[in-house]
C-alpha cells in the first residue's frame, strides 16, 4: 500500500474487525466473529475428504469437518476419487450460498479437520502495513463504524472532480457507472479524463473494501476514444490486485474486468434479506456499548436497552465488557431501536 497507511483493530466481544485506510480514504474491512467456522476463512488449512467427483463442473466437493462442503477446481490431469484425503488451504470464503473453494496442497490422513487457522484480523493488518501501529480503542470503533457504512453505501461522489460513482453488485456481475458533471470553465476533455482518473481509483478501492470479485463492467466517462490511455489508468488503479484480468475498452466506454473472489462480502456477512441481521443488530450494541463505556469512564453503569431477540445474543457479550456494562430487554421495544442508556 502507497501513501499514508493506518491501521485500525477494533476488538469488540462477539466481532473483531481490522480496518486499514490510506490516505484517510478506508481500503480493507476485515470482519471475523466468534461463530465463524474456522475452516472456512480464508488461509485456513485442512484435511478434507472427496464425497463428489463432478466433471462437468472440473471439481470436486469435500467435506472438511465442519461448515458447508468446499469446491476444489480440478484441471485436465487432476485426479481424485470419492472418499480420498487430500490436504488443503481455503483460497475463497464462502459467498451467495456457497462454499469456500480450496487448493489442494498434497495427500491428508485422518478424520476431516482443521490442520491449521487462518491469519487472524490483526495478523492481516500487519502484512497489509507492516511498519504501521494497531490503532485500537475509540479511534478503532469509530472507524469500523465508518468504514461498515462506506461499505454499504450505493454511491460516491467528489465536487471537487465533479464525479459521481455508483457501484451495484448483482448475481451476474459488479456494475460500475462514473459520471461527470462538467463545470464552468474548464476543459471538457481534461475533465473527463480526470474524472475517469478519480472515478476508476475510487472504484478499486471500494470494490476492494466491500470485498466484491468476479466480473465487473465498469461505464466511463466519454465514448471510448482515448481507449488505450484509460486502459492504463485501469491497471493503476487496479495494481494492488495481481490476478486482475482486463478486457479492451469498447467503443462504448465501457471496460469490462475479472477479479478474484477471496472473502465473503461484507453485505452478506452484515445483511440477512433485506436488512442488518439479528446478530449484526445485536453486535453493533455491543460495540456501541463498548465505546461509550471506553469514553465515559466516571459513569458508574451503562445498560443496553434492545428487543429480546436481540438482548438473547447481546447478553453474554455484554457480561465480557465488566461489571459498569449491563443489559434490559424490553418487549416494548420493536428490532433494531435498541440504545444505551445510563444505570
Amino acid at each position: 500500500m502507497s501513501g499514508a497507511v493506518e491501521v485500525f483493530l477494533d476488538d469488540t466481544p462477539g466481532e473483531i474487525r481490522g480496518v486499514a485506510s490510506r490516505n484517510g480514504r478506508y481500503t480493507h474491512l476485515i470482519i471475523h466473529r466468534d461463530d465463524d467456522v474456522a475452516q472456512c476463512r480464508l488461509g485456513a488449512r485442512a484435511v478434507g475428504r472427496v464425497t463428489d467427483v463432478i466433471p462437468g463442473l472440473r471439481g470436486a466437493f469435500m467435506d472438511l469437518g465442519a461448515g458447508p462442503p468446499a469446491f476444489l477446481p480440478l484441471n485436465r490431469k487432476d485426479r481424485v476419487d470419492q472418499g480420498e484425503r487430500l490436504e488443503v488451504v481455503v483460497i475463497a470464503e464462502p459467498r451467495a450460498g456457497k462454499g469456500p473453494v480450496v487448493r489442494r496442497l498434497g495427500p491428508g490422513e485422518g478424520a476431516p479437520r482443521l490442520l491449521q487457522a487462518a491469519p487472524g484480523v490483526a495478523e492481516r493488518l500487519q502484512a497489509l502495513a507492516p511498519n504501521s501501529h494497531l490503532i485500537e480503542g475509540v479511534a478503532a470503533i469509530d472507524a469500523a463504524v465508518e468504514a461498515e457504512e462506506e461499505a454499504l453505501a450505493a454511491r460516491w461522489g467528489s465536487a471537487a472532480h465533479g464525479v459521481d460513482l455508483a457501484l451495484e453488485r448483482t448475481r451476474a456481475l459488479v456494475a460500475v457507472d462514473i459520471d461527470y458533471a462538467p463545470s464552468p470553465g474548464r476543459d471538457a476533455r481534461q475533465g473527463r479524463a480526470a474524472a475517469n482518473r478519480e472515478g476508476l481509483h475510487q472504484a478499486a478501492r471500494l470494490i476492494g473494501l466491500r470485498q466484491w470479485g468476479g466480473l465487473v463492467v465498469i461505464d466511463l466517462v466519454g465514448d471510448g476514444q482515448d481507449a488505450e490511455a484509460q486502459a492504463r489508468i485501469a491497471r493503476a488503479a487496479f495494481s494492488h490486485e495481481p490476478q486482475a484480468v482486463f478486457g479492451p475498452i469498447s467503443r462504448f466506454g465501457l471496460l469490462q474486468m475479472s477479479l478474484p473472489w477471496r472473502m465473503t462480502p461484507v453485505e452478506e456477512r452484515l445483511f440477512d434479506g433485506g436488512g442488518p441481521s439479528v446478530a449484526t443488530r445485536a453486535l453493533a450494541l455491543v460495540r456501541a456499548l463498548r465505546r461509550r463505556l471506553l469514553s465515559e469512564t466516571t459513569t458508574p453503569r451503562l445498560s443496553v436497552r434492545c428487543a429480546p431477540e436481540e438482548a438473547a445474543l447481546a447478553a453474554p457479550l455484554i457480561a465480557r465488557l465488566g461489571p459498569r456494562a449491563g443489559l434490559r430487554s424490553d418487549d416494548a421495544l420493536p428490532p433494531g431501536r435498541g440504545h444505551i442508556e445510563e444505570g
